[in-house]
């Protein structure tokens, strides 16, 4: 019997990449094709008819920057993720260790439960809910503010109100798998760590700071990360918390993804809406990868 000249090692490599190609193909064909050909679509004057496709070059790009609706809902996607991205670390870390702390294993599991219950459920439906909740004639809040004494607020239609009420909506339902993940990793902290902390004098603020926040390094940078690249790529919300006014009021809500959706499907200006999804491409790469760089740290034991 003949053997085989590769050695195990060599062979299970080999096997393993055999197995990584067909996602690779996957990811490829999916994701970077795409990226690549919304590059090249952006280089065109194009309004769906290929017969009518004309070469503009760098054209559009400097159409944006004379675009007051790209520069408002750059400023506005900003805004968003400068609320909620510190919203729902801050919340998600909070109410993980809360649950953390519960004794019974079932009463943690049912609590932990509820809160990821909203983030499986469908966004539009969310949104319509808060949609009604919020109507400033009828809407339970106002109500309840109105039972209060206090004044009734029209949270999507006032332009000053509109997009951290949307934002609030949004930190609502991620906010459960926020809480997910900060659970799973503070169960995964060796306890045998804080006993000794515990035995060395240290209290509860010190074993916070210099045990579960470095222990919790990789979860943070994951969850900003994750959390980032979803505000940055804000759309359904915006368009069904106020679906009759789209972006608005007074473009106050309006944020990149949702423009590049109304220059392509509203306007048929494709190349132009190749242009901008570029650079949110840019934008979204460039900032991941600033929070990998700085926010990721080698952990000391």
């Amino acid at each position: 019997m003949k053997r085989s000249r590769l050695s195990l090692a060599t062979r299970e490599a080999l096997w393993a990449y055999v197995f990584l190609l067909l996602p690779l193909a996957f990811f490829l064909f999916i994701r970077i094709w795409p990226a690549f050909q919304a590059l090249w679509l952006s280089l065109y004057d194009w309004n769906a008819d290929p017969s009518k496709r004309v070469f503009v070059g760098l054209e559009h790009y400097a159409q944006m920057a004379q675009d007051p609706l790209v520069a408002r809902s750059l400023r506005n996607t900003l805004l968003y993720t400068l609320i909620g991205v510190p919203a729902q670390l801050v919340l998600g870390l909070g109410i993980a260790l809360l649950l953390n702390a519960v004794t019974r294993e079932r009463l943690r599991d049912l609590f932990r439960a509820i809160y990821f219950a909203p983030y499986v459920t469908p966004a539009v439906a969310v949104a319509w809910v808060f949609s009604w909740m919020l109507s400033a004639n009828f809407g339970v809040v106002n109500e309840l503010l109105r039972a209060a004494g206090l004044p009734a607020q029209d949270f999507l239609r006032n332009p000053s109100l509109a997009l951290p009420t949307v934002a609030g909506v949004v930190v609502w339902q991620n906010l459960g798998f926020q809480v997910v993940l900060f659970l799973a990793g503070l169960q995964n902290i060796p306890r045998d760590y804080y006993e000794a902390a515990r035995i060395d004098g240290a209290d509860g603020r010190q074993l916070f700071r210099h045990i579960t926040l470095p222990l919790l390094n990789p979860v943070m940078v994951f969850s900003a990360v994750i959390g980032t690249i979803g505000f940055l790529q804000l759309f359904t919300q915006v368009v069904n918390l106020s679906f009759t006014d789209q972006g608005g009021p007074l473009h106050s809500t309006l944020t990149v993804a949702l423009y590049i959706y109304q220059v392509a499907f509203g306007r048929f200006d494709l190349g132009y809406a190749a242009a901008i999804t570029v650079l949110l491409f840019v934008i979204i790469l460039s900032i991941t990868l600033i929070q990998l760089r700085l926010l990721s740290r080698r952990v000391e034991y």
